[in-house]
């Protein structure tokens, strides 16, 4: 089931004023709690600032071993900051004291050689690690950044633990079925270019969730997925046994973002459809209540597929134009907040 593209006539209101009609008496104040990682995440919260601000969590992913976050978590022993620093600056108000504080967690080190210790680091990464040595607790850390950024909600680790990820990679060269094992995120999240990704993994598989993170997915009205690196970024909130319970079971209706590129470097070859099918193997027997897609991101010859694969889930498909006008790879804020909104209030209604 399907509906049509949600379409906007005339010029598109400011951010402000939009978040100022969603949030009058008239719309409820939905709680919102969104996983994933990366610049797919921190996209989907800026659209949900907007619409949820008052109630909003993000549940990163801290399997990430590139970068800075991998120097940092490998050097010190700590979980990697990365998605949670730019979950952080994506809640920042838009506002002087908000873009300035983003733009330092942001803020990249460079050395003059580009050799140094520091080269590279994010300070936004340097900044969170410190909290974690002074408080001891990386919930207690992520509250105080988000204190001093004025945070528009709450950033959580899916778990206190830090992950790593393994997975294998089915090759068709040569004629060969061959298996590859990968077993390193920041090379899951390439892996498309050597054929399928199958077999992903976290490590500890048994490790705990983050308990604040559980609490906020069972008191939801809505918990979101996507857009973002589809196994290694949204998949691994589904492959925790307890945190996959919770968001099998929770009350809260359940809505997915899809990417605006199907063929990334990580999933190559892979339809919409694919995307949703992979969803499923991850986590049977979830229903979905929503999908957000770009009608440009699917194909008039896909369409048949991917409404099948939602209608497989229990969902209902929105087609809305989310896309950046100038960077069709990227989404736009107030775009996507609008059809969220929208989402959230047909399914009140």
């Amino acid at each position: 089931m399907s509906t049509g593209p949600i379409g906007v006539t005339g010029p598109l209101p400011s951010i402000s004023t939009f978040a100022e009609a969603a949030r009058t008496p008239s719309h409820s104040s939905f709680r919102v709690t969104a996983l994933g990682g990366g610049h797919g995440l921190k996209a989907t919260l800026r659209a949900l600032r907007v619409i949820a601000a008052e109630h909003l969590t993000a549940v990163c992913t801290v399997a990430d071993d590139g970068g800075s976050s991998g120097r940092l978590r490998q050097d010190m022993d700590v979980l990697p900051p990365g998605d949670l620093r730019m979950a952080l600056t994506a809640l920042c108000d838009d506002n002087d004291w908000g873009r300035t504080w983003a733009s330092v967690m942001q803020h990249r080190l460079k050395s003059k050689d580009g050799v140094g210790d520091l080269d590279d680091h994010a300070v936004g990464n340097l900044l969170i690690v410190a909290l974690w040595e002074l408080l001891g607790d990386p919930v207690d850390g992520l509250r105080w950044a988000g204190a001093l950024l004025g945070a528009r909600g709450q950033v959580l680790p899916m778990s206190r633990t830090p992950l790593t990820m393994s997975g294998l990679v089915r090759t068709d060269q040569a004629d060969t079925d061959e298996l590859v094992r990968i077993g390193s995120q920041a090379e899951l999240a390439k892996a498309g270019k050597l054929g399928r990704l199958t077999e992903v993994r976290l490590h500890p598989e048994d490790a705990e969730p983050c308990k604040e993170a559980v609490t906020a997915i069972e008191l939801s009205d809505w918990v979101v997925f996507g857009p973002g690196s589809w196994y290694t970024s949204v998949l691994p909130h589904f492959m925790l046994p307890e945190l996959r319970t919770a968001l099998t079971e929770t009350e809260a209706r359940r809505c997915v973002v899809m990417n605006l590129t199907a063929d990334t470097d990580e999933t190559f070859g892979m339809s919409p459809a694919d995307h949703l099918d992979v969803l499923a193997h991850y986590a049977p027997g979830m229903h979905i209540d929503a999908v957000v897609a770009d009608p440009r991101c699917v194909s008039e010859a896909e369409q048949p597929d991917f409404e099948e694969a939602a209608a497989r889930l229990g969902a209902r498909i929105t087609y809305a134009k989310v896309r950046r006008s100038e960077q069709p790879g990227v989404h736009d804020t107030l775009r996507l907040a609008i059809a969220l909104n929208e989402v959230f209030q047909d399914a009140q209604d």
